[in-house]
């Protein structure tokens, strides 16, 4: 490498700023930005990875395109590229109904093919490959990838076939077809993240779990190998907590589940939080479901029997008739902003108070 080649390298070197509330994108959650940031508006910050693990039907996929109707009604995100890797096919949901017209018209997969029809990521290679693709263009993107157990690799496709063939010729092979994954993200991911800081990207990774059936205490696992965990940004897991359930002519139907989050990562606060998140099938994240019931529960609102007194509304009532309230008065922002005013009292009185040992 000459001189030149050195000082354009050094010029490219990846030159970190205080993020303001112009770099913030929501999560569509208020209780899982205030977990993720301690921010009720705040969530995954641009330039960085997150790494979204989950049970089957726990939201992950949920989560993740709210993301992007959130960036469809922020301006900071207005020149961004909404890229949806659906490697699993597993959103078939409305999005204009859940996620709105901005975010139907501005989804794109990461390429497509000579007869305009959609190509989305089959193996590992392909994902880092759109990846590249996408960070070679002049213009950030929000890119998700649904999910990494759909991916496959070359490795595994050879052994594949060369198995296949032998068992057609009465032949046996030596060796298993592993995925490959796991060393594959561990060259790659790294690579990735200068890039996505410089251009102002997000990037968000799906997994889904699976039973530990090996040695340890823990009892969900799932693949990809261990730097989809080191160079994420924030790493949550969610669950199925519940189901939410309502009696409709005399029988019991669902009509969602509630989401347990826990950030057991967290690169921008440190903390490790866990919140619910309430999921309809027929909306999506219920955000101010999911205030009322927070400041109910942790007693800044009182409750009696069926009704909550909100008292900075002046308002008695049945907690459906408060979410009405509130949403037909325009009062969600306000809702979000009391809700983190709570959180942060409880998180100010966990701090530990100390004399500095550093100045």
């Amino acid at each position: 490498m000459n001189i030149d080649d050195v000082k354009k390298s050094m010029r490219s070197k990846t030159t970190l700023h205080k993020l303001t509330r112009k770099d913030y994108l929501s999560t569509g959650s208020t209780l899982l930005n205030l977990a993720c940031t301690g921010k009720p508006l705040r969530g995954f910050a641009k330039g960085y990875y997150y790494f979204i693990v989950g049970d089957s039907a726990s939201g992950k996929t949920f989560l993740s395109l709210t993301c992007l109707a959130e960036a469809s009604i922020n301006k900071n995100f207005d020149n961004y590229r909404f890229i949806y890797d659906n490697s699993v096919s597993g959103a078939l949901m409305n999005l204009v109904k859940f996620f709105g017209q901005r975010v139907a018209y501005r989804i794109e997969p990461p390429a497509v093919d000579d007869d305009e029809c959609a190509v989305y990521s089959e193996t590992i290679e392909d994902f880092y490959y759109h990846i590249d693709d996408a960070l070679e263009q002049d213009q950030p993107f929000i890119y998700i990838l649904d999910s990494m157990d759909s991916l496959t690799s070359y490795a595994e496709q050879e052994k594949f076939q060369e198995q296949k063939d032998a068992h057609r010729k009465g032949k046996s092979t030596t060796g298993s077809y592993g995925d490959g994954k796991a060393k594959k993200n561990a060259s790659n991911i790294r690579q990735l993240l200068g890039p996505l800081q410089r251009s102002g990207s997000i990037l968000i990774i799906l997994n889904q779990t699976r039973d530990n059936l090996g040695f340890g205490f823990e009892k969900k696992t799932r693949s990809g190998g261990h730097a989809l965990r080191f160079y994420a940004t924030i790493e949550m897991w969610s669950s199925v907590k519940s189901k939410i359930k309502k009696t409709v002519k005399g029988k019991t139907r669902q009509l969602g589940v509630l989401c347990k989050i826990q950030i057991k990562k967290n690169r921008s606060t440190g903390k490790e939080r866990v919140v619910e998140v309430p999921i309809y099938h027929s909306h999506g994240i219920d955000d101010i479901g999911s205030c009322v019931d927070y400041l109910t529960d942790e007693g800044y609102w009182a409750g009696k029997g069926k009704k909550i007194s909100a008292k900075d509304f002046d308002f008695i009532g049945s907690r459906d008739k408060l979410i009405k309230y509130i949403e037909d008065n325009n009062q969600e922002k306000a809702t979000r902003i009391i809700v983190g005013k709570v959180w942060n009292e409880i998180e100010d009185a966990c701090v530990v108070k100390r004399k500095k040992r550093y100045e």
